[in-house]
């Protein structure tokens, strides 16, 4: 059976005492979690192909994990928050009340000011998933990719085949893991596998 292994990590936690809403913007990761990292290095899969994306949180992840040949691909970025990012909810709320009213009634449909919404998100993430995914000759193929939390989910989404506002709620830790499978059928249209979600670091999961 062709089959190619998703290694979803999302990246380590990221320094925010002000606790503000960042989506796409940059903003440090803490790598001082040596133990949690090695944990994480360690039920990787050897000779994988990695990705990350431009964001620096994650390209220092995964270097933090001892790979530094990775791709950036940038569909599978955290959400494109717009005016938002930068700010509080408090903040968020004082400043765009009907928008951030709208938001709440719909998380997933609404679009933040010069934003993107969470359905967005979903498709773009869904897209690169596919174009990453080659199952072909009976072969394994393994992809490690350091992302963020809300591209998990949608992906998560994606493999159960449910609405993305259904997967909003699926709690992903930093530097947690979630495994999916794309798996080719003969005669018939490749499926997803859902293998893990949210796995913390050390946790290790058998390829079947």
């Amino acid at each position: 059976m062709s089959v190619t292994r998703w290694w979803l990590i999302r990246h380590a936690p990221v320094i925010n005492p002000a606790r503000t809403l960042y989506g796409q913007g940059e903003v440090p990761a803490d790598l001082s979690d040596t133990a949690s990292l090695a944990a994480v290095r360690g039920v990787l899969p050897a000779g994988a192909r990695w990705l990350t994306t431009p964001l620096s949180r994650t390209r220092g992840t995964a270097a933090a994990l001892g790979v530094t040949d990775t791709l950036a691909e940038p569909d599978l970025m955290e959400q494109d928050f717009g005016a938002w990012q930068g700010l509080t909810w408090d903040a968020i709320a004082a400043a765009h009340p009907t928008a951030a009213a709208l938001f709440w009634d719909d998380p997933a449909a609404a679009v933040p000011p010069g934003g993107e919404s969470f359905d967005t998100l979903a498709r773009r993430v869904e897209a690169a998933l596919l174009r990453h995914s080659r199952p072909a000759d009976g072969a394994a193929d393994d992809v490690v990719a350091v992302i963020h939390a809300g591209p998990i989910r949608a992906a998560v989404a994606a493999a159960l085949g449910i609405p993305a506002a259904r997967a909003l709620p699926v709690r992903v830790d930093p530097l947690s893991l979630t495994r999916l499978d794309r798996v080719a059928v003969p005669g018939g249209d490749a499926v997803w596998r859902l293998c893990g979600v949210n796995l913390p670091p050390g946790a290790a999961l058998t390829p079947p």
